[in-house]
């Protein structure tokens, strides 16, 4: 329950010239070029992950959202628009698609993720953006969970602005499948307040 995800891709050194081009592939390119393949979380507690890959085409929409970086402010709208169209992407692939925002069915649904689900998902895109240098604003940190109640336990994938420090939760549990996720301060997520910007409220499970 407590797992710890960490997210992103280590760059591995060139053993030699004949595989530069594929070390080089493999690089941060400012979003040039689709990122290497990554893995998707298609159930309640990520127990099964299934890989999933973008073409170059699907990456240069997702690029596209990230032109301007005239605020921080205006680069989490961006990132609430590029997880969404990463969750669809990706939901195409693994069947993702079905997914309804909270504990929809209690995991019986295929396709239907829980908070932990959630939480590494985002955390997995958001490591894609990162690496890519997309973010100008935001640095990606580890997830983060509250406890409310004695037995309810919610997770998060994290932002940091920069420079600032103020830390932000992206929370894609309460929506669907494609729909952007809330985002707000990590306090307001911590203390269970429900931002109005995020539509219809989802009561945990």
């Amino acid at each position: 329950m407590l797992r710890r995800v960490t997210g992103g891709f280590a760059h591995r050194p060139c053993p030699a010239v004949a595989v530069l081009s594929l070390c080089v592939a493999m690089l941060p390119s400012s979003g040039a070029g689709a990122p290497p393949a990554f893995r998707v979380c298609t159930d309640f507690h990520c127990d099964l992950t299934v890989p999933a890959a973008l073409t170059e085409a699907q990456w240069q929409q997702i690029s596209a959202l990230f032109q301007t970086h005239a605020s921080a402010e205006q680069e989490r709208d961006e990132i609430r628009r590029a997880i969404a169209m990463l969750e669809e992407l990706a939901g195409r692939i693994t069947g993702t698609w079905r997914d309804k925002g909270g504990n929809f069915h209690l995991g019986s649904r295929e396709g239907q993720l829980d908070c932990i689900a959630e939480s590494r998902n985002t955390t997995t895109y958001l490591r894609l953006l990162e690496d890519a240098r997309l973010l100008r604003w935001h640095s990606v940190e580890d997830r983060v969970m509250r406890r409310r109640w004695l037995v309810s336990d919610h997770w998060t994938a994290v932002i940091r602005e920069r420079p600032g420090g103020g830390r932000f939760a992206v929370d894609s549990w309460y929506r669907d499948n494609g729909e952007p996720p809330c985002i707000q301060p990590l306090e307001d997520w911590r203390a269970g307040i429900y931002p109005d910007t995020c539509g219809d409220h989802v009561e945990e499970t």
